[in-house]
């Protein structure tokens, strides 16, 4: 009795459920159902922005204004960072196959890296442009920029709505790229409107700098995120410190070690830990318990290892 306990309580265990009433595929269902609606999200929003990118194009060579065309081009990267969020985020929510075994998920983070990369460099590429032209700026066509000010506001913000419910950091980053399009052209709409009523040139050079500044600003928080997360550390949103004085507040819980805590995409967060439990507990009630905090505190999947006191551990050495 006691060995059969004994090999009992050193089997790890997941979130999963296993119900005869098929609650597993139903999940698995409704998770298939979920990464659809977000390819369908990314697939609109490229296509609203990759047609309005054109029109802006043309709309920056008519009305001869820098922070239009600095707009265009940002816009360009956003239909670029866009497409390619599209096609990964259709490939994260394949299921794994071989030697993948957690899928194609992180392909999501994948396209968050390479969107802050683009929106980067674009960035540095139309501020080598604007800079010089505080010194001779043109004139711009005011009606025209309020124009497309208008339209601008209208489609990104149009983009937002069908992004903005996303979780992935894949989609939050392309909601931020459209996002700040949205304040861009609210900032390009007000120096329209004042350079219908006053000759002051220099404001769309000035406006085109100040959009870029802190566009450049977010990315970094951006990068520096992704880069983080793709180097497995713990999601920023969860603290291993509190979390850790929790699970060992729990009932038969003695004390909690080898905590690992990681993200694949920034939404989905993974989690293993070894727990030394007193010997009277119910091994099966302690694990619910265990998986039950870790759910409250955002972790999707976990992997539990239970322990005696003073029995041999074999930890993770990193």
């Amino acid at each position: 009795m006691a060995s059969n306990e004994q090999q009992h309580t050193h089997s790890t265990g997941s979130c999963c459920h296993h119900g005869a009433d098929g609650s597993e595929d139903h999940a698995g269902h409704l998770h298939g159902h979920h990464m659809h609606g977000l390819t369908e999200n990314i697939r609109i929003a490229f296509f609203l922005n990759l047609s309005f990118t054109i029109i802006e194009i043309i709309g920056a060579y008519f009305t001869n204004s820098m922070a239009v065309l600095a707009d265009a081009l940002h816009d360009l990267g956003d239909s670029l960072g866009l497409g390619i969020g599209w096609w990964f985020q259709h490939l994260s929510g394949k299921k794994g196959t071989g030697n993948l075994t957690f899928g194609y998920r992180r392909l999501s983070l994948a396209g968050a890296l390479i969107n802050s990369l683009v929106l980067f460099v674009g960035s540095l590429f139309v501020l080598t442009e604007a800079v010089p032209r505080l010194w001779s700026p043109p004139e711009a066509y005011a009606p025209g920029m309020l124009g497309l000010a208008i339209l601008g506001i209208a489609v990104n913000g149009l983009a937002v709505l069908r992004l903005q419910r996303g979780n992935t950091l894949n989609e939050r980053v392309l909601t931020l790229h459209l996002i700040e399009d949205v304040l861009g052209w609210v900032a390009v709409l007000i120096v329209s409107v004042i350079m219908l009523f006053v000759d002051a040139p220099i404001l769309d050079p000035l406006l085109c700098i100040l959009i870029t500044l802190v566009i450049l600003w977010r990315c970094a928080k951006n990068l520096h995120e992704v880069c983080l997360l793709f180097l497995e550390a713990s999601p920023m949103s969860v603290d291993m410190q509190t979390l850790q004085d929790k699970l060992e507040t729990l009932p038969g819980v003695l004390s909690v070690h080898d905590l690992h805590l990681w993200s694949l995409d920034g939404d989905y967060h993974l989690c293993t830990l070894h727990a030394v439990i007193d010997a009277s507990a119910e091994v099966t009630q302690v694990k619910s318990t265990l998986r039950i905090e870790l759910a409250d505190s955002g972790v999707n999947h976990s992997t539990i290892e239970i322990e005696y006191e003073g029995e041999e551990c074999n930890p993770c050495d990193l």
